[in-house]
């Protein structure tokens, strides 16, 4: 079993979006279960948890940042939050409410479906048992600080080993780091080589995401030797 197996619950209130995240999904052959509002997904986690959420934020009825917080009393289940670009303040909230990941609208299916598999594999998904062992003779894992990533699964191990929790924008910025190691690169360029065009250059939020990543990569957060600030320009890995 692989994590296309699993059952993605899509929440929005637009019946096209709903529709065309779902054929997509089902097409590469995930169980989707689509619900119009906060209460008919409520209504289908009563009766089974699905393995991850699609949730739009902007919805009649409850909204998605208080449906979040909901779902947060009951499971851990991975949620992905839909938004409008200029949402900011929005996403900063649900990243901190215990959203997994945020993708803005429009959205790409393709960065959508690369999302979610990361969001499952950080969640213990099943995932194929070629990929349970870190390989340490491929040049697809690589060490980033005290951890090492794999960069073909998306996965991130810690110094003892076993997998540490990360979001898929998490490991977007990794991926730019490692691919521009002793480059200094600035917001923009982070941004728009993590392919997260929701987010603006300007916006501090990228500053929350790295300082999360040194909490997981570097032996020492407050003195960071891996992920390191140039102070007045950007940030630089190596």
């Amino acid at each position: 079993m692989n994590v296309n197996n699993a059952r993605i619950l899509v929440c929005d209130d637009e019946p096209h979006l709903r529709e065309m995240v779902g054929e997509y999904l089902s097409d590469r052959g995930y169980q989707v279960i689509e619900a119009a509002d906060a209460e008919k997904m409520f209504q289908i986690m009563d009766g089974n948890t699905p393995d991850l959420i699609i949730l739009d934020i902007n919805m009649p009825g409850e909204d998605g940042l208080t449906a979040l917080r909901t779902i947060r009393t009951l499971s851990d289940v991975p949620v992905i939050m839909l938004t409008a670009a200029a949402d900011v303040i929005d996403r900063v909230i649900g990243l901190e409410m215990g959203a997994d990941d945020y993708l803005g609208k429009p959205v790409d299916l393709r960065e959508l479906e690369a999302r979610v598999k990361v969001s499952l594999r950080r969640r213990g998904a099943p995932v194929p048992k070629q990929e349970d062992t870190v390989a340490t003779d491929t040049k697809a894992v690589v060490p980033v600080g005290i951890c090492r990533l794999d960069l073909e699964a998306a996965r991130l191990f810690g110094a003892d080993g076993n997998e540490m929790a990360m979001t898929a924008m998490e490991f977007s910025l990794l991926r730019v780091f490692v691919e521009n190691r002793g480059r200094v690169l600035n917001r923009a360029q982070l941004l728009e080589q993590a392919h997260d065009r929701g987010w603006e250059p300007f916006d501090r939020s990228i500053d929350l995401r790295i300082s999360r990543l040194r909490k997981k990569i570097e032996s020492n957060p407050s003195k960071p030797e891996t992920l390191r600030t140039v102070r007045g320009v950007g940030y630089i890995f190596g």
